[in-house]
């Protein structure tokens, strides 16, 4: 096609582009004879579409997995609870232990029941024991008879061969009690009789009232040595008056302590006097009844055994009342037999006044000392603590054992009880229940989610 085109002449070709609405296109004019070109709207992908659908796919599998991984931390289980143990195993009470007052011969031994042994002195070797073997005559006779504390008992008849027996030991130089034929003593009197005036007579009576004989009773008294672990003690009769009948100061305390338990034993050696049908008032040769709380237990003096003491005494330490049993023997050798139950006397004075100023009050355990750590959840770290303060009876140097015995728990208020703490000796057993010092609670969601 030939358009004009100015001035001149041109070979340029123009072609004009109608836009789909049909609108007239600003470089041609229809007029002129311009072919409208029709068709389809052309579409044009975004260069930004393909990115954006791997992202929002990388975003989902992101999220998917980060779901996966909050309910797989969720379900994990939070680890058990557990109780670490901060309390020493054993507590001893600070100090120098006390140093006792024993004497210089012969030998001793002390204890406090339900704390523990003061300790002996001297060559534990079985030595003659005089009338402190009427300790064993009362405790079998008492332990086959039974009385009350102030029980009377069966009766027992004096005969004609008691009478004699009697006068013979009078003629002898013996302790004796009188008795008549066809007298009628109580067993509590025939004890009293045997343990105050310390009457041979009377042991020798009570042996034959009981298993028939003086011999088969000394069988029975040695078979009840072997069961009390009397392991150097040997009875050849009833009353001590016998040199074979031989004992230690250990072998003593040990049958003492279990007599003192018998109320009527106890209530009777703590006579001092009393009197009897046909023999009168008699009087207790133990002279410390009544100072330092002395009870008993029973005196024996020949010129074998020299002078010897059982005693009892009581002290009251922190509301308790705790007993004191110890044994001296053979004191006063070589001088005046007459001396020899003054020096048992004294030397025995000595052995209790300190025993009983041994005795104090310690605290094992202090309230709100550390018994154990409680572990729970992931960081929780509770103390575990006493509640009240542990007391514990005794000198410096005794040992006990300590225990504790906590629960795990995964949640608990401050102050819930998680358990006991036990300090116990010889015969001691006291303890505190055990408590948080703080509230345990379980792990947060939050602790549950950042816990690896």
């Amino acid at each position: 096609m030939t358009a004009s085109g100015g001035a001149g002449t041109s070979d340029d070709t123009t072609v004009s582009l109608t836009s789909p609405q049909g609108d007239p296109s600003p470089q041609g004019d229809p007029s002129a004879g311009d072919i409208p070109v029709t068709g389809p709207p052309v579409r044009r992908r975004s260069r930004w579409r393909r990115p954006l659908i791997v992202t929002a796919a990388v975003f989902g599998v992101l999220a998917l997995l980060l779901a996966a991984g909050v309910i797989v931390q969720l379900r994990r289980p939070v680890p058990a609870p557990t109780v670490v143990a901060a309390l020493p195993t054993t507590y001893r009470i600070p100090g120098t232990p006390p140093v006792m007052p024993w004497p210089s011969t012969g030998q001793a031994a002390a204890v406090v029941l339900g704390v523990g042994s003061l300790g002996s002195s001297g060559d534990q070797r079985p030595v003659p024991i005089a009338s402190t073997a009427k300790i064993m005559t009362a405790h079998l006779i008492l332990t086959d008879h039974p009385l009350s504390a102030t029980g009377d008992g069966p009766t027992l008849t004096v005969s004609a061969a008691d009478e004699a027996e009697y006068h013979a030991d009078v003629a002898a130089g013996d302790s004796v009690a009188a008795v008549e034929a066809g007298e009628t003593l109580t067993e509590r009197q025939a004890l009293e009789a045997l343990m105050l005036p310390s009457a041979d007579n009377v042991a020798m009576m009570l042996a034959r009232w009981d298993a028939g004989s003086a011999s088969a009773f000394t069988v029975r008294m040695n078979a009840e040595a072997a069961r009390l672990g009397m392991t150097n003690s040997h009875y050849t009769d009833p009353s001590g008056l016998d040199t074979g009948t031989v004992s230690t100061a250990v072998d003593q305390v040990a049958l003492a302590r279990v007599a003192v338990a018998q109320p009527a034993f106890a209530a009777i050696v703590a006579m001092k006097k009393v009197t009897l049908p046909v023999a009168g008032p008699v009087t207790n040769y133990n002279a410390l009844l009544g100072h330092d709380e002395v009870f008993g237990v029973k005196t024996g003096s020949t010129s074998a055994a020299g002078g010897c003491l059982v005693f009892a005494a009581r002290r009251t330490v922190a509301g308790h009342r705790y007993t004191i049993v110890g044994a001296v023997l053979g004191q006063g050798h070589g001088g005046p037999f007459a001396e020899v139950l003054p020096r048992v006397m004294s030397a025995s004075r000595k052995v209790v006044t300190a025993a009983r100023a041994a005795l104090g009050v310690y605290t094992a355990v202090p309230a709100g000392q550390r018994i154990a750590e409680l572990r729970a959840g992931y960081d929780t770290r509770v103390a575990a603590v006493a509640s009240a303060a542990v007391t514990v009876v005794g000198w410096p140097g005794l040992s006990y054992h300590m225990t504790a015995r906590v629960t795990a728990v995964r949640k608990a208020t401050a102050g819930a009880r998680v358990g006991t703490v036990r300090v116990t000796g010889p015969s001691t057993d006291t303890g505190a229940t055990v408590v948080t010092q703080a509230g345990i609670v379980p792990p947060t969601t939050r602790q549950r989610l950042l816990h690896r």
